[in-house]
């Protein structure tokens, strides 16, 4: 099993612009949460508990992020958690409300990620290697925290391999 380095390195070798580092920190958490509306349909209730598809890939996603990293992991899990809250209160909505908002965040979602990719000049790392899909939102968490000053034995063992994000003058190439 590939460890968390190896994740987020082969994942920020493709994102080393910062235009598109900061697109992702809409366009991901967007397209995240909009999967899990469109999955929070059905739901089966276990007595008390709403099993819906949503929650079993929350639980398959978060043990994969737990497996790489226990901070990470329990960060992951709170944000999936929160998300599951969310898209448990639109799947009640009417059909029509329900999809509007899975689907209107998704394209949005989309549209913000690949205008970041125009910046990158690069293509998303998920065309390459499925698991960007599933490594993006830790992608995301992992920046959040480099730029809090957290984890900065992450940060640099992720640049040793990826390069540092360019840091050229954004005025001059707007």
């Amino acid at each position: 099993m590939k460890t968390l380095i190896d994740h987020l390195a082969q994942y920020a070798a493709y994102h080393r612009d910062p235009r598109n580092i900061h697109t992702h920190f809409v366009g991901v958490p967007m397209i995240m949460f909009a999967v899990v509306v469109l999955l929070s349909r059905p739901v089966w209730w276990l007595g008390m508990v709403p099993v819906s598809p949503a929650l079993a890939c929350a639980v398959a996603a978060g043990i994969f992020y737990l497996r790489l990293d226990v901070r990470l992991g329990l960060v992951m899990s709170a944000l999936l958690a929160a998300m599951l809250a969310g898209a448990a209160a639109m799947a009640p909505l009417g059909t029509t409300a329900w999809l509007a908002w899975g689907l209107g965040l998704f394209a949005v979602g989309w549209v913000i990620q690949f205008v970041g990719h125009y910046y990158e000049g690069r293509k998303p790392a998920f065309v390459d290697d499925v698991m960007g899909l599933l490594v993006g939102p830790l992608f995301v968490v992992a920046e959040w925290g480099f730029a809090l000053g957290l984890r900065a034995e992450v940060q640099h063992a992720v640049e040793q391999r990826s390069g540092p994000v360019r840091t050229r003058d954004l005025r001059q190439t707007a």
